[in-house]
């Protein structure tokens, strides 16, 4: 299952979920994010906010005795072939019922996880109880974790995944639950990690959007500023380079300069630019 105010105002930093159901989150928001992965979600420089839980009815994942989970419905219309073919076959290691169970359960998770993270999580946590030594499926229970705002279970599931497969892909998710736990400190220790000079562009940027807010949760916005103007450079999209200012908008007010954050606001977005020729002429019949 791919990340930014982080855990503050519902957004994440981001990784889009390798459910394949192919509704992913982008956009990571990574609260980072959102994800997203939960929409994307895309992490920004806010601070925490605590963790987030559903009461309702479709939170529930016990039976009458309150002892055994009970797994979550799957939808009549889910089959195991909707999962990525790629994440199918980590499943490889299962009896072909019991993946097809988690398949669907996996497909379920990634379908939920923006409009429902609380029942994504259920179907994330039946996949772990039928196949929790498999990657794919930690990885599942981590993104849902931390989209639900379960922050020390997704840290949890993400140092899993790491130790499972070797990844870092998840170090900027891992940075912003260690905010999402009031670390800051923490968070930055992930983000200066040796493995993290080693992650693309767009992770890069996650990273630094994760840094930045740490540094204001720590009253530091000079260096918080200095974080993010350094990632410009890794911003490859439109949406990294929009992320950064919103970011850098952020710590410059923070750091008592709005007359750079206004001017940053006011700067025209690279959509405005283009222009559209309609190049199909009308010819008479």
């Amino acid at each position: 299952m791919n990340d930014h105010s982080p855990r503050a105002r519902g957004d994440r930093p981001e990784r889009a979920p390798r459910d394949g159901s192919r509704a992913r989150p982008q956009r990571d928001n990574h609260r980072g994010g959102s994800g997203r992965p939960g929409r994307p979600s895309r992490t920004d420089t806010q601070g925490p906010v605590g963790e987030r839980r559903s009461s309702g009815p479709r939170a529930a994942n016990r039976d009458d005795s309150g002892n055994k989970p009970v797994a979550p419905a799957i939808d009549d219309d889910v089959q195991a072939s909707d999962l990525d073919r790629d994440v199918r076959s980590r499943l490889r290691t299962l009896s072909k019922d019991n993946a097809d169970g988690v398949a669907r359960h996996l497909v379920m998770a990634g379908r939920l996880l923006d409009d429902d993270p609380e029942t994504a999580y259920l179907h994330a946590q039946a996949a772990v109880r039928r196949a929790g030594r498999v990657d794919v499926v930690r990885e599942a229970a981590a993104l849902a974790a931390y989209r639900t705002g379960r922050f020390a279970e997704a840290l949890r599931e993400f140092r899993t995944v790491r130790r499972l497969n070797g990844s870092n892909e998840h170090l900027a998710l891992m940075a912003d639950c260690e905010r999402g736990l009031q670390r800051p400190e923490r968070a930055l220790a992930l983000t200066q990690d040796d493995a993290a000079r080693e992650l693309g562009p767009d992770l890069q940027v996650e990273l630094a959007l994760v840094a930045g807010g740490a540094r204001l949760d720590l009253g530091e916005p000079d260096a918080a500023i200095a974080t993010l103007r350094g990632a410009q450079r890794h911003a490859r999209t439109g949406e990294h380079r929009a992320r950064l200012d919103e970011g850098l908008r952020d710590a410059l007010v923070a750091a008592g300069r709005d007359d750079e954050a206004h001017a940053l606001g006011t700067r025209p977005d690279d959509d405005e630019h283009i222009v559209v020729f309609d190049l199909e002429e009308d010819h008479p019949a």
